[in-house]
């Protein structure tokens, strides 16, 4: 009977839980969201579905025992430490499931048991933390050292390769050197040591030549007059009346040097400057032999003294000396090939120093050749005639450019074309110091650069006629005259 009332007692509860979970409370409605409603007019449900036929067969379990007979032996309950669960009524139910607070002093049992541990773990957990944190700084280290290595062994690697197309480039240049420009260099050493070698034996002949010639006492063809001066006209005034070669001094201070002086031509004292008469000598010369002079200054024509001048230029250093030692006239005589002459005279000449080219300063003309330098070339008009005016002008050869034709450009060099060192314009009326035609008339098929680069005085002969001679001559100017 009390086994029947306990077993009505478990079912109650039982129904009365399932009571308290899901039927209504003081009547209010619980809103069940467990099915999913239909839309209006947009779904279905067909309730009507297949369903499995419920598990048949053999069971799983044996049946029960029966229980124990009333009035035998009472069998004691067996104790189950730590089950966790509640022992029923009935003792022959069992333990049945364990409850939350049962559960709870399960799990706190336990919970010191693993409290326990993690306590002892947790300083193996700290070392192994600060292991770690030492293990991850040193891969760090051991990275950035890594990092920087492989940066070096990179920069290294680049540098090297530089390195190595610069030794491959030297080698190349070496080898391209050795294989060629030095056999090249050779060969035109060689050529060089050659052609020394052929002056050496001419001068060496030379040299015997001269000494088979001076095996007697050499005799002065030439002597120098014992009347010397300043200058031409100082030496007229001396009493030197010859018209031959002299030693001049203009100044104490510099050695005397020879000239002819041209005693005879309109009183005397003119002190020659610049002669032209056979072409023997060459008038294409440097800025440098312009500037000391060139060629032969007189010749003994039998007479014992040198009374016929020869081709020279004095130099213009000289020149410019004399004619800034005070007013100094100028005085160009020129012949033609048929033995017409023609003279143009200038009262004011004077030749500026070498610092400023030998600038050219003329006036007060007189004459019957024609104005060249102050009026240029008559066969020209306006500014074609303005580019062969000579006055003003800086002196040119043709290794110094001086002149206005496009001044720098090696192009275009009056000197260069025109065959002499003067005070070229854009380019001249007169060329005293041209090439020299015998003949007179020349063509430009005969003209080395096509220009009209003979002797000529254009308002005379034109620009295509070589006089035959000319010459340059200057004296101290005086008003009396």
């Amino acid at each position: 009977m009390r086994t029947l009332l306990l077993l009505y007692l478990c079912v109650y509860v039982a129904w009365a839980q399932d009571n308290l979970d899901y039927d209504d409370y003081d009547g209010a409605s619980v809103d069940a969201r467990g099915h999913r409603p239909l839309q209006r007019g947009r779904d279905s449900y067909n309730a009507n579905r297949y369903s499995p036929p419920p598990v048949s067969g053999r069971g799983r379990y044996r049946g029960r025992p029966t229980a124990a007979p009333t009035g035998q032996q009472v069998q004691e309950r067996e104790e189950q430490p730590e089950a966790g669960g509640c022992t029923h009524a009935s003792d022959e139910m069992g333990v049945l499931c364990p409850t939350g607070c049962e559960l709870k002093t399960t799990l706190q049992k336990q919970e010191r048991n693993v409290r326990t541990i993690v306590n002892e773990l947790k300083p193996q957990v700290d070392d192994l933390s600060r292991s770690s944190n030492n293990i991850f700084n040193y891969v760090n280290s051991m990275s950035s050292s890594l990092r920087e290595r492989q940066r070096i062994i990179t920069d290294n690697s680049r540098v090297v390769g530089q390195y190595t197309d610069s030794v491959e480039e030297q080698h190349a240049y070496i080898k391209e050197t050795v294989d060629t420009v030095f056999p090249s260099n050779i060969r035109v050493l060689q050529g060089v040591l050659d052609k020394i070698r052929l002056k050496i034996q001419k001068l060496e002949k030379a040299i015997q030549v001269q000494r088979e010639g001076c095996t007697e006492p050499c005799k002065t063809k030439c002597p120098i007059p014992v009347v010397s001066g300043k200058e031409c006209e100082d030496i007229f005034r001396r009493g030197g009346k010859d018209s031959q070669m002299y030693l001049i001094q203009p100044d104490a201070f510099y050695p005397p040097y020879k000239v002819f002086c041209d005693q005879s031509s309109q009183n005397g004292g003119w002190l020659l400057i610049q002669s032209r008469l056979d072409g023997s000598v060459d008038f294409g010369r440097r800025w440098d032999n312009y500037r000391r002079g060139f060629g032969n200054i007189a010749f003994d024509v039998g007479k014992g003294h040198c009374e016929t001048p020869g081709e020279y230029w004095l130099g213009n250093d000289r020149i410019s000396q004399l004619t800034k030692m005070g007013p100094t006239e100028v005085l160009i005589e020129m012949e033609d090939w048929t033995g017409a002459k023609v003279h143009a005279q200038y009262r004011q000449f004077t030749i500026q120093s070498e610092t400023s080219n030998y600038v050219l300063a003329v006036d007060g003309y007189s004459g019957t050749a024609g104005n060249c330098f102050l009026d240029g070339s008559l066969q020209l008009f306006g500014e074609n005639r303005t580019m062969t005016i000579h006055n003003g002008m800086m002196f040119s050869t043709y290794d110094r450019d001086n002149d206005n034709w496009l001044p720098g450009d090696p192009s275009k060099q009056c000197s260069k074309e025109d065959g002499g060192g003067w005070w070229y314009n854009r380019c001249h009326s007169a060329n005293p110091n041209g090439r020299y035609y015998i003949g007179g008339a020349y063509t430009r098929q005969m003209a080395k650069h096509g220009t009209d680069d003979g002797m000529v005085w254009m308002n005379w002969k034109g620009s295509w006629y070589s006089l035959k001679a000319i010459s340059m001559k200057i004296r101290p100017y005086f008003a009396s005259r």
